[in-house]
């Protein structure tokens, strides 16, 4: 009789997370337990439906004649995208990301007001980026070196409902060619015994 192996504290539930932004540059956090501090800025409370980390990926295949399945197959694009609704849109680097400004022009002026104006011809705006997700003693970190905002969702204001930016960032590779690095807190799998 087969023995089916599973091992519950193995799957990971994104219970709890957060975001943080930086510049370019920045190095990420020595451990996915370790508290961002400047230059890290947290991006505040992420609505309920989590961290969604994107694959984007095409390929082509190449079947030789003679054959009707491919004997090779090689990949064309490879995109990474983290996608998220930030609701604490009143928080500075909250906005600073959703309208593609420097902090320090969201800096209150006069009687605590912000001006600002949305720019018809945006400029690139990529930033260094932090992802977490918890789930007890798991934890899974995500650091995007080079990272940009590249969709924005419409917001909407309402009375029953939260207003929210929701964003999805995407990733581009550093000087070394990666675009995600990954740093993670999990259990050790137990050796598989056979049985």
């Amino acid at each position: 009789m087969v023995n089916i192996t599973r091992a519950a504290d193995l799957t990971v539930i994104g219970a709890n997370g957060g975001g943080w932004v930086a510049a370019v540059g920045t190095p990420a956090p020595a451990s996915p337990l370790e508290q961002p501090i400047a230059p890290w800025e947290p991006l505040g409370a992420i609505s309920d439906d989590g961290l969604v980390y994107g694959f984007d990926e095409d390929s082509q295949q190449f079947t030789p004649w003679g054959l009707t399945s491919p004997f090779r197959t090689t990949i064309t694009q490879s995109i990474r995208t983290f996608q998220l609704t930030l609701w604490e849109t009143a928080r500075v680097a909250v906005q600073s990301v959703m309208y593609r400004l420097p902090a320090g022009e969201l800096e209150p002026g006069e009687e605590g007001v912000t001006h600002f104006a949305e720019t018809a011809s945006p400029i690139p705006d990529r930033r260094a980026w932090w992802f977490l997700v918890m789930d007890g003693d798991t934890a899974r970190g995500f650091y995007v070196p080079q990272g940009e905002v590249s969709d924005r969702s419409d917001v909407t204001f309402k009375q029953d409902e939260m207003s929210g930016y929701q964003i999805t960032v995407t990733a581009y590779p550093d000087d070394a060619g990666n675009t995600v690095y990954h740093a993670d807190r999990v259990p050790e799998t137990p050796a598989y015994t056979g049985s």
